[in-house]
């Protein structure tokens, strides 16, 4: 609540507040900026994150409150901004920086993206409250350990944010981050929050080959392309701990996949999932739905595949034009944009115009794919005595919600 945040902001009485957010999410981070200015209005307000760095103009439009926008990997150039407000200089010059100046926005240069990103230290773990962070009684704590992406999918603005080099930390600096949480803070369940895990192969396959040999004993999880996705890595992984694989199957049509660029075929995703599937990790499978140009047959396909590659869990999202992202850009230009309420960009409601869907007949495709992936009776009979029951409590509940909602739309 609005007195929470106030009640913090009192607490520590800072000079600067740095936020970051997602598109759903601004309106909240909108909402601290205020409370912050309004209590102290002298405290400067910085934002940074993918949807500010690709729309600064309009997120000082939309909140006045802000002071600074830290566009792109945001490490030096906040530093520099720290630096410069602490001695009293004039940041109007640093690189990656964004100005709320009253009547006009200053965009300076982007700032050069970090090449040895083993410089860059741990995350201030201590700051959180870690014990807090867990899965099914098991201490839970994620790790980044890469940053660029070489493919650009429509719908994604990582490679936009970080670059299109991959530029990974070295094996000795994973591994010594995993010891430090696995040590200090007891964490057993780790995931790899990195867009692809193993895009470079061989780092992979050594990592997970480490984390066995230095005796930690973690659970984790990853995420993989499936045209990269081999029996030597899924091998290694699983000897190293990885229960789960995260896929991007995206799509069952291949006129999607390619208005998608995503560069795969479905059946490079039904080959990945089996060899997963062949060394016993688990996978999950993430599937859009509602792309300008789809049709019925499009999804029908999609919802067919995410059955038919044999993949443990489904994840189907709505198709989000999030801002900077190639798909952000068509949608503007084809004049597709339903609404600029960003609390809907959730990829749970439809926010873009179709050409062949209004927006409660994908709304109901998007809850069908849930429920014909999850309803499945031999599904359920699988859960029950390899998963005991697991996907049953967690998920059922909520595809049968969406099941009532269809019907009672119908």
């Amino acid at each position: 609540s609005h007195e929470d945040v106030e009640k913090v902001i009192k607490r520590y009485d800072p000079d600067v507040i740095g936020i970051t957010s997602t598109t759903s999410m601004i309106p909240d981070a909108y909402a601290i900026a205020e409370v912050a200015k309004r209590y102290n209005e002298n405290v400067k307000i910085v934002m940074g994150g993918p949807h500010v760095t690709f729309l600064p103009e309009r997120t000082f439009k939309e909140c006045p409150y802000i002071d600074f926008i830290v566009r792109g990997e945001g490490e030096i150039t906040f530093k520099k901004l720290i630096d410069a407000l602490e001695k009293n200089k004039d940041p109007l010059n640093i690189l990656g920086l964004s100005i709320n100046l009253g009547d006009k926005v200053k965009n300076n240069p982007p700032r050069p993206l970090i090449k040895d990103v083993d410089t860059i230290p741990m995350p201030s773990y201590d700051l959180l409250p870690m014990e807090k962070y867990q899965v099914n009684g098991v201490r839970f704590g994620t790790v980044m350990t890469s940053r660029g992406c070489p493919f650009n999918c429509a719908f994604c603005s990582s490679s936009l944010q970080f670059g299109k080099k991959w530029r990974g930390h070295s094996d000795s600096r994973v591994i010594e981050e995993l010891k430090y949480l696995y040590e200090k803070y007891r964490i057993r369940e780790m995931e790899f929050l990195d867009d692809t895990f193993t895009l470079n192969r061989k780092r992979a396959i050594r990592i997970a080959e480490r984390i066995r040999k230095e005796g930690l004993d973690i659970s984790w999880s990853g995420s993989s392309r499936v045209d990269i996705f081999t029996d030597e890595l899924a091998q290694a992984m699983k000897k190293g701990g990885c229960h789960t694989i995260f896929f991007g199957i995206e799509s069952g049509s291949q006129k999607t996949l390619d208005f998608i660029g995503k560069g795969i075929t479905p059946e490079q995703s039904i080959s990945a999932v089996k060899k997963a599937k062949r060394h016993e990790i688990s996978a999950l499978g993430a599937f859009v739905i509602g792309f300008p140009e789809e049709t019925r047959e499009d999804i029908e396909k999609t919802i067919k595949l995410s059955k038919k590659v044999g993949v443990d869990f489904a994840q189907f999202t709505i198709a989000t034009p999030y801002p900077g992202t190639r798909l952000w850009k068509y949608a503007l230009a084809k004049k597709l944009i339903l609404t600029f309420d960003w609390r809907k960009y959730t990829t749970l409601d439809p926010v873009m115009k179709l050409k062949n869907f209004t927006a409660q007949q994908i709304t109901k495709l998007f809850q069908k794919a849930y429920i014909s992936f999850y309803l499945r009776p031999l599904y359920l009979i699988k859960d029950l005595i390899s998963r005991r029951g697991f996907i049953f409590r967690r998920a059922i509940p909520r595809v049968i919600k969406m099941a009532r909602s269809l019907m009672v739309g119908n």
